[in-house]
Protein backbone atom coordinates (compact mmCIF):
# COMPACT_ATOMS: atom_id res chain seq x y z
CA UNK A 1 0.00 0.00 0.00
CA UNK A 2 1.16 3.52 -0.84
CA UNK A 3 0.03 6.77 0.78
CA UNK A 4 -1.27 9.25 -1.81
CA UNK A 5 -3.32 12.43 -2.21
CA UNK A 6 -6.35 11.31 -4.23
CA UNK A 7 -8.83 13.44 -6.17
CA UNK A 8 -12.14 11.58 -5.88
CA UNK A 9 -14.21 14.16 -7.79
CA UNK A 10 -13.32 17.27 -9.77
CA UNK A 11 -14.12 20.36 -7.80
CA UNK A 12 -13.42 18.57 -4.51
CA UNK A 13 -10.44 18.46 -2.20
CA UNK A 14 -7.67 15.90 -2.42
CA UNK A 15 -7.95 13.16 0.21
CA UNK A 16 -4.89 11.44 1.63
CA UNK A 17 -5.43 7.67 1.63
CA UNK A 18 -3.76 4.38 0.83
CA UNK A 19 -3.76 3.03 -2.71
CA UNK A 20 -2.63 -0.35 -3.97
CA UNK A 21 0.31 -0.04 -6.36
CA UNK A 22 1.72 -3.18 -7.96
CA UNK A 23 5.07 -3.95 -9.54
CA UNK A 24 6.26 -2.28 -12.75
CA UNK A 25 5.27 -4.11 -15.90
CA UNK A 26 7.29 -4.42 -19.11
CA UNK A 27 8.72 -1.05 -20.11
CA UNK A 28 7.78 0.55 -16.78
CA UNK A 29 9.68 2.06 -13.87
CA UNK A 30 8.70 2.27 -10.21
CA UNK A 31 9.91 5.38 -8.40
CA UNK A 32 9.97 6.31 -4.72
CA UNK A 33 9.00 9.98 -4.86
CA UNK A 34 11.17 12.32 -2.79
CA UNK A 35 9.80 15.73 -3.82
CA UNK A 36 6.94 17.08 -5.92
CA UNK A 37 6.19 20.67 -6.91
CA UNK A 38 2.64 22.03 -6.68
CA UNK A 39 1.84 23.46 -10.12
CA UNK A 40 -1.19 25.44 -11.28
CA UNK A 41 -1.90 22.71 -13.84
CA UNK A 42 -2.60 20.34 -10.93
CA UNK A 43 -5.15 22.82 -9.62
CA UNK A 44 -6.70 23.03 -13.10
CA UNK A 45 -7.11 19.24 -13.08
CA UNK A 46 -8.55 19.34 -9.58
CA UNK A 47 -11.12 22.07 -10.22
CA UNK A 48 -12.23 20.82 -13.62
CA UNK A 49 -10.62 23.46 -15.84
CA UNK A 50 -8.79 20.55 -17.48
CA UNK A 51 -10.42 17.15 -17.86
CA UNK A 52 -9.30 14.30 -15.62
CA UNK A 53 -10.67 10.81 -14.99
CA UNK A 54 -11.23 10.18 -11.27
CA UNK A 55 -10.29 8.92 -8.80
CA UNK A 56 -6.82 10.20 -9.63
CA UNK A 57 -3.50 10.95 -7.99
CA UNK A 58 -2.34 14.35 -9.21
CA UNK A 59 1.16 15.85 -9.23
CA UNK A 60 3.33 15.90 -12.34
CA UNK A 61 6.44 17.82 -11.27
CA UNK A 62 8.49 15.36 -9.27
CA UNK A 63 11.78 13.66 -8.56
CA UNK A 64 12.76 10.51 -6.74
CA UNK A 65 14.74 7.28 -6.73
CA UNK A 66 14.10 4.25 -8.93
CA UNK A 67 13.20 1.23 -6.79
CA UNK A 68 12.35 -1.29 -9.52
CA UNK A 69 12.24 -1.62 -13.29
CA UNK A 70 10.14 -3.83 -15.53
CA UNK A 71 11.22 -6.18 -18.26
CA UNK A 72 13.08 -4.54 -21.12
CA UNK A 73 14.04 -1.37 -19.28
CA UNK A 74 17.71 -0.45 -19.62
CA UNK A 75 17.32 3.33 -19.52
CA UNK A 76 17.62 3.41 -15.72
CA UNK A 77 18.28 0.98 -12.87
CA UNK A 78 17.27 0.65 -9.24
CA UNK A 79 19.00 3.31 -7.16
CA UNK A 80 19.14 5.92 -9.93
CA UNK A 81 17.97 9.45 -9.13
CA UNK A 82 15.42 10.63 -11.68
CA UNK A 83 13.14 13.47 -12.65
CA UNK A 84 9.60 12.50 -13.67
CA UNK A 85 8.66 13.44 -17.24
CA UNK A 86 4.91 14.00 -17.59
CA UNK A 87 5.08 14.07 -21.41
CA UNK A 88 7.04 10.96 -22.45
CA UNK A 89 7.58 10.90 -26.19
CA UNK A 90 7.11 7.74 -28.26
CA UNK A 91 9.98 8.73 -30.63
CA UNK A 92 8.03 7.14 -33.50
CA UNK A 93 5.05 9.38 -34.39
CA UNK A 94 5.17 12.08 -37.07
CA UNK A 95 5.87 14.88 -34.57
CA UNK A 96 8.65 12.98 -32.83
CA UNK A 97 10.28 12.19 -36.16
CA UNK A 98 10.09 15.90 -37.03
CA UNK A 99 12.11 16.73 -33.91
CA UNK A 100 9.10 17.96 -31.92
CA UNK A 101 8.69 15.35 -29.15
CA UNK A 102 6.81 17.83 -26.95
CA UNK A 103 3.93 17.44 -29.43
CA UNK A 104 3.98 13.63 -29.39
CA UNK A 105 0.52 12.25 -30.15
CA UNK A 106 1.00 9.40 -27.67
CA UNK A 107 2.35 11.41 -24.72
CA UNK A 108 -1.02 11.59 -22.95
CA UNK A 109 -1.93 7.91 -23.27
CA UNK A 110 -0.50 6.95 -19.87
CA UNK A 111 -2.87 9.36 -18.13
CA UNK A 112 -5.90 7.58 -19.60
CA UNK A 113 -5.08 4.15 -18.17
CA UNK A 114 -5.51 3.15 -14.49
CA UNK A 115 -2.27 2.44 -12.67
CA UNK A 116 -3.41 1.60 -9.11
CA UNK A 117 -6.50 0.70 -7.05
CA UNK A 118 -8.40 1.91 -4.01
CA UNK A 119 -9.30 -0.42 -1.14
CA UNK A 120 -12.70 -1.09 -2.73
CA UNK A 121 -11.10 -2.10 -6.02
CA UNK A 122 -11.86 1.13 -7.87
CA UNK A 123 -9.21 1.94 -10.50
CA UNK A 124 -7.02 4.98 -9.89
CA UNK A 125 -5.71 7.18 -12.71
CA UNK A 126 -2.34 8.95 -12.75
CA UNK A 127 -2.73 12.72 -13.17
CA UNK A 128 -0.89 13.72 -16.35
CA UNK A 129 0.43 10.17 -16.40
CA UNK A 130 2.75 10.90 -13.48
CA UNK A 131 0.94 10.79 -10.08
CA UNK A 132 3.69 12.49 -8.09
CA UNK A 133 1.52 13.28 -5.04
CA UNK A 134 2.22 9.82 -3.65
CA UNK A 135 5.01 8.02 -1.85
CA UNK A 136 5.60 5.87 -4.94
CA UNK A 137 4.52 5.89 -8.56
CA UNK A 138 4.83 3.79 -11.71
CA UNK A 139 5.57 5.46 -15.05
CA UNK A 140 6.80 4.43 -18.50
CA UNK A 141 10.57 4.19 -18.88
CA UNK A 142 10.43 7.31 -21.06
CA UNK A 143 8.70 9.03 -18.15
CA UNK A 144 11.96 9.40 -16.19
CA UNK A 145 15.20 11.23 -16.86
CA UNK A 146 18.29 10.29 -14.87
CA UNK A 147 20.07 13.07 -12.98
CA UNK A 148 23.25 13.15 -10.87
CA UNK A 149 22.85 12.08 -7.24
CA UNK A 150 24.31 15.46 -6.23
CA UNK A 151 21.22 17.39 -7.36
CA UNK A 152 18.96 18.05 -4.32
CA UNK A 153 15.58 16.43 -4.86
CA UNK A 154 13.61 19.63 -4.14
CA UNK A 155 15.55 21.32 -6.93
CA UNK A 156 15.34 18.37 -9.29
CA UNK A 157 11.55 18.40 -8.92
CA UNK A 158 11.10 21.93 -10.29
CA UNK A 159 13.08 20.95 -13.37
CA UNK A 160 10.28 18.53 -14.20
CA UNK A 161 7.83 21.25 -15.24
CA UNK A 162 8.35 24.85 -14.08
CA UNK A 163 11.90 25.30 -15.30
CA UNK A 164 11.58 23.29 -18.50
CA UNK A 165 8.40 25.16 -19.38
CA UNK A 166 9.41 28.69 -18.43
CA UNK A 167 13.06 28.56 -19.42
CA UNK A 168 12.21 26.51 -22.49
CA UNK A 169 9.77 29.18 -23.67
CA UNK A 170 12.63 31.68 -23.64
CA UNK A 171 15.41 29.43 -24.93
CA UNK A 172 13.55 27.20 -27.39
CA UNK A 173 10.20 28.69 -28.45
CA UNK A 174 11.11 32.38 -28.63
CA UNK A 175 14.89 31.95 -28.91
CA UNK A 176 15.58 35.23 -27.11
CA UNK A 177 18.90 36.82 -28.02
CA UNK A 178 21.32 38.93 -25.95
CA UNK A 179 20.18 42.53 -25.67
CA UNK A 180 16.56 41.86 -26.60
CA UNK A 181 13.89 43.22 -24.28
CA UNK A 182 11.60 40.79 -22.47
CA UNK A 183 8.38 41.13 -20.49
CA UNK A 184 6.97 38.21 -18.48
CA UNK A 185 3.34 38.38 -17.35
CA UNK A 186 2.55 36.17 -14.35
CA UNK A 187 5.32 35.36 -11.90
CA UNK A 188 4.63 31.91 -10.54
CA UNK A 189 7.18 29.14 -10.90
CA UNK A 190 6.98 29.16 -14.69
CA UNK A 191 7.17 32.94 -15.04
CA UNK A 192 10.08 33.20 -12.63
CA UNK A 193 11.90 30.49 -14.58
CA UNK A 194 11.36 32.55 -17.73
CA UNK A 195 12.91 35.56 -16.00
CA UNK A 196 15.94 33.47 -15.03
CA UNK A 197 16.39 32.21 -18.58
CA UNK A 198 16.12 35.73 -19.99
CA UNK A 199 18.85 36.82 -17.59
CA UNK A 200 20.96 33.79 -18.52
CA UNK A 201 20.99 34.74 -22.22
CA UNK A 202 21.78 38.39 -21.53
CA UNK A 203 18.40 39.91 -22.41
CA UNK A 204 17.52 43.38 -21.25
CA UNK A 205 15.56 45.08 -20.00
CA UNK A 206 13.72 42.19 -18.34
CA UNK A 207 10.34 43.29 -17.02
CA UNK A 208 8.27 41.21 -14.62
CA UNK A 209 4.51 41.82 -14.37
CA UNK A 210 2.18 40.40 -11.72
CA UNK A 211 -1.06 41.33 -9.97
CA UNK A 212 0.71 41.10 -6.61
CA UNK A 213 3.01 43.94 -5.65
CA UNK A 214 4.56 41.55 -3.13
CA UNK A 215 6.26 39.77 -6.05
CA UNK A 216 8.65 42.69 -6.68
CA UNK A 217 11.56 41.36 -4.60
CA UNK A 218 11.03 37.82 -5.87
CA UNK A 219 11.07 39.09 -9.46
CA UNK A 220 14.35 40.91 -8.88
CA UNK A 221 15.94 37.82 -7.37
CA UNK A 222 15.01 35.85 -10.47
CA UNK A 223 16.40 38.33 -12.97
CA UNK A 224 13.89 41.13 -13.51
CA UNK A 225 15.48 44.53 -14.02
CA UNK A 226 12.05 46.13 -13.54
CA UNK A 227 8.78 45.12 -11.90
CA UNK A 228 5.29 46.41 -12.70
CA UNK A 229 1.92 45.72 -11.12
CA UNK A 230 -0.63 44.50 -13.66
CA UNK A 231 -3.16 47.34 -14.01
CA UNK A 232 -4.59 49.55 -16.74
CA UNK A 233 -1.31 51.50 -17.02
CA UNK A 234 1.06 48.56 -17.38
CA UNK A 235 1.44 48.49 -21.17
CA UNK A 236 2.18 52.22 -21.25
CA UNK A 237 4.81 51.70 -18.55
CA UNK A 238 6.37 48.83 -20.53
CA UNK A 239 6.66 50.99 -23.63
CA UNK A 240 8.35 53.68 -21.56
CA UNK A 241 10.94 51.12 -20.42
CA UNK A 242 11.54 49.92 -24.00
CA UNK A 243 12.19 53.08 -25.96
CA UNK A 244 8.50 53.73 -26.61
CA UNK A 245 8.21 50.62 -28.79
CA UNK A 246 7.21 47.76 -26.51
CA UNK A 247 9.15 44.59 -25.73
CA UNK A 248 10.86 42.43 -28.34
CA UNK A 249 9.43 39.39 -26.55
CA UNK A 250 6.38 39.09 -24.30
CA UNK A 251 5.53 35.90 -22.41
CA UNK A 252 2.12 35.16 -20.92
CA UNK A 253 2.55 32.66 -18.09
CA UNK A 254 -1.06 32.72 -16.86
CA UNK A 255 -3.30 31.66 -19.75
CA UNK A 256 -6.21 34.06 -19.26
CA UNK A 257 -7.62 36.25 -22.06
CA UNK A 258 -6.73 39.42 -20.15
CA UNK A 259 -3.11 38.38 -19.54
CA UNK A 260 -2.65 37.22 -23.13
CA UNK A 261 -3.93 40.58 -24.33
CA UNK A 262 -1.56 42.32 -21.91
CA UNK A 263 1.39 40.40 -23.36
CA UNK A 264 0.16 41.19 -26.87
CA UNK A 265 -0.17 44.92 -26.16
CA UNK A 266 3.18 45.00 -24.35
CA UNK A 267 5.12 43.78 -27.39
CA UNK A 268 6.48 46.04 -30.13
CA UNK A 269 5.47 46.04 -33.77
CA UNK A 270 7.17 43.00 -35.23
CA UNK A 271 7.67 41.52 -31.78
CA UNK A 272 6.91 38.02 -30.56
CA UNK A 273 4.27 36.95 -28.04
CA UNK A 274 4.57 33.48 -26.47
CA UNK A 275 1.59 32.00 -24.61
CA UNK A 276 2.96 29.66 -21.96
CA UNK A 277 0.05 29.57 -19.50
CA UNK A 278 -2.60 26.85 -19.83
CA UNK A 279 -6.09 28.31 -20.04
CA UNK A 280 -9.57 26.87 -20.42
CA UNK A 281 -11.18 26.16 -23.78
CA UNK A 282 -14.05 28.34 -22.54
CA UNK A 283 -11.78 31.40 -22.39
CA UNK A 284 -11.85 33.18 -25.74
CA UNK A 285 -9.10 35.59 -26.82
CA UNK A 286 -10.08 38.03 -29.56
CA UNK A 287 -8.00 39.96 -32.09
CA UNK A 288 -9.31 42.13 -34.88
CA UNK A 289 -8.04 41.59 -38.41
CA UNK A 290 -6.51 45.06 -38.69
CA UNK A 291 -4.30 44.73 -35.59
CA UNK A 292 -3.03 41.34 -36.72
CA UNK A 293 -1.90 42.94 -39.97
CA UNK A 294 -0.74 46.30 -38.66
CA UNK A 295 1.38 45.24 -35.71
CA UNK A 296 3.11 42.40 -37.54
CA UNK A 297 3.55 40.48 -34.30
CA UNK A 298 4.10 36.74 -34.07
CA UNK A 299 1.88 34.81 -31.67
CA UNK A 300 3.30 31.49 -30.45
CA UNK A 301 1.74 28.69 -28.44
CA UNK A 302 4.21 26.91 -26.20
CA UNK A 303 3.83 23.30 -25.04
CA UNK A 304 6.25 22.17 -22.30
CA UNK A 305 8.74 24.86 -23.27
CA UNK A 306 9.25 23.20 -26.68
CA UNK A 307 11.55 20.88 -24.73
CA UNK A 308 12.89 17.39 -25.17
CA UNK A 309 13.59 16.45 -21.53
CA UNK A 310 16.38 14.03 -22.46
CA UNK A 311 18.24 16.97 -23.99
CA UNK A 312 16.86 19.87 -21.98
CA UNK A 313 17.46 18.64 -18.44
CA UNK A 314 21.22 18.12 -18.92
CA UNK A 315 21.38 21.52 -20.63
CA UNK A 316 19.56 23.24 -17.76
CA UNK A 317 21.73 21.49 -15.18
CA UNK A 318 24.73 22.85 -17.07
CA UNK A 319 23.34 26.38 -16.67
CA UNK A 320 22.88 25.66 -12.96
CA UNK A 321 26.53 24.61 -12.66
CA UNK A 322 27.55 27.82 -14.43
CA UNK A 323 25.56 29.87 -11.92
CA UNK A 324 23.12 31.09 -14.57
CA UNK A 325 20.05 29.34 -13.14
CA UNK A 326 19.11 29.21 -9.45
CA UNK A 327 16.85 26.26 -8.75
CA UNK A 328 16.91 26.78 -5.00
CA UNK A 329 15.30 30.19 -5.43
CA UNK A 330 12.21 28.57 -6.92
CA UNK A 331 11.42 26.41 -3.89
CA UNK A 332 9.94 29.10 -1.65
CA UNK A 333 8.12 26.75 0.73
CA UNK A 334 7.72 23.08 1.58
CA UNK A 335 4.90 20.95 2.93
CA UNK A 336 4.00 17.32 3.44
CA UNK A 337 1.34 15.31 1.63
CA UNK A 338 -1.37 16.48 4.02
CA UNK A 339 -0.64 20.08 3.04
CA UNK A 340 -1.39 19.79 -0.69
CA UNK A 341 -4.84 21.43 -0.47
CA UNK A 342 -3.39 24.35 1.46
CA UNK A 343 -0.67 24.64 -1.18
CA UNK A 344 -3.36 24.92 -3.87
CA UNK A 345 -4.94 27.78 -1.94
CA UNK A 346 -1.58 29.55 -1.71
CA UNK A 347 -0.74 29.31 -5.41
CA UNK A 348 0.40 32.69 -6.67
CA UNK A 349 1.89 33.82 -3.38
CA UNK A 350 5.42 32.59 -4.02
CA UNK A 351 7.31 30.52 -6.58
CA UNK A 352 6.85 26.81 -5.84
CA UNK A 353 5.61 24.87 -2.84
CA UNK A 354 7.40 21.53 -2.72
CA UNK A 355 5.75 18.44 -1.23
CA UNK A 356 8.46 16.39 0.46
CA UNK A 357 8.30 12.78 1.58
CA UNK A 358 10.22 11.67 4.66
Amino acid sequence: MVRAAVLTKQGGRLEVMDISLGDPGPGQVKVRVAAAGVCHSDLSLANGTLSQEVPAVLGHEGAGVVIAVGEGVDRVAAGDHVILNWAPACRECWFCLQGEPWLCVHAEETARAPYAFLDDGSPVYPGLGTAAFAEETIVPAAGVVKVPDTVPMEQAAVLGCAVQTGAGAVLNTARVQPGESVVVVGLGGVGLSALQAARAVGAGPIIGVDVSEAKADLAARHGATDFLVADETVTKAIRKLTGGRGADHAFDCVGLPATIRTAWSASRRGGAVTVVGVGSKANIVEFNALELYWFGRTLHGCVFGSSDPDVEIPRLLGLVEEGKLDLAALATSTTDLDGVNDAFEQLGQGARTIVTFG
